[in-house]
């Protein structure tokens, strides 16, 4: 199986052991509703491009809501199942659930106390390398500085370029990841200047 469909699986199960109602990372939503969230994204083609285009979000947002007032059984069937086979996203699972179903599934789990990375293979730490690089390219466009990736076995990528200063951060590449999509939950070290180091942690990575 895919890196995609295992991660959708263990999201699954850990939807399953916080409950519908209990937080997330994702705002004020809670499983229930990141649950929502997916079905869109994968099931309702009419209403899916509110997720990132702002003049059709009121549409998604009702659509969304619609979804998530089902049964919680229902709704975690219809995630665990992923997409129907007239989706694109059948099609492109790999592609592009990858990232999807695992920085959502660290959304469920690090939304609590005591969390810890979860050991991951280094197959797939080396896919998350690869996508960290690319979402660090739009999670860092802001920034007034260069910022560094940095592995702990050295090896390095430049995810951002500007000005004469640079801020390294380093971590595991699911750490990277994350960070790059905006979450503060993770267990990275920044090095550079108090101040630069400071701008790139307050920085909006959002998309």
């Amino acid at each position: 199986m895919t890196f995609a469909h295992d991660e959708r699986l263990a999201l699954v199960d850990s939807m399953v052991e916080f409950g519908p109602d209990a937080p997330t990372l994702c705002g004020e939503w809670t499983n229930r509703d990141l649950a929502a969230h997916l079905i869109v994204r994968e099931r309702r083609l009419d209403a899916a491009p509110g997720i990132m285009l702002s003049p059709l979000a009121g549409h998604t947002e009702s659509v969304r809501k619609a979804a998530a007032a089902r049964p919680w059984e229902e709704i975690l069937d219809d995630v665990r199942s992923g997409p129907p086979r007239w989706s694109p996203m059948y099609w492109l699972d790999a592609q592009v659930n990858t990232t999807e179903m695992f920085v959502h599934h660290e959304d469920v789990r690090r939304a609590h106390l005591n969390w810890a990375p979860r050991p991951l293979s280094e197959g797939r730490q080396a896919q998350l390398w690869k996508y960290a690089r690319q979402i660090g390219k739009m999670g860092y466009r802001k920034a007034a500085v260069e910022v560094i990736f940095e592995l702990p076995s050295g090896e390095s990528a430049v995810v951002h370029k500007s000005g004469s200063r640079s801020v390294v951060l380093q971590g595991e590449p699911a750490e990277l990841l994350l960070h790059a999509f905006g979450r503060n939950e993770v267990k990275i070290e920044a090095k550079g200047e108090l101040a630069d180091v400071q701008s790139v942690m307050a920085l909006d990575r959002s998309f």
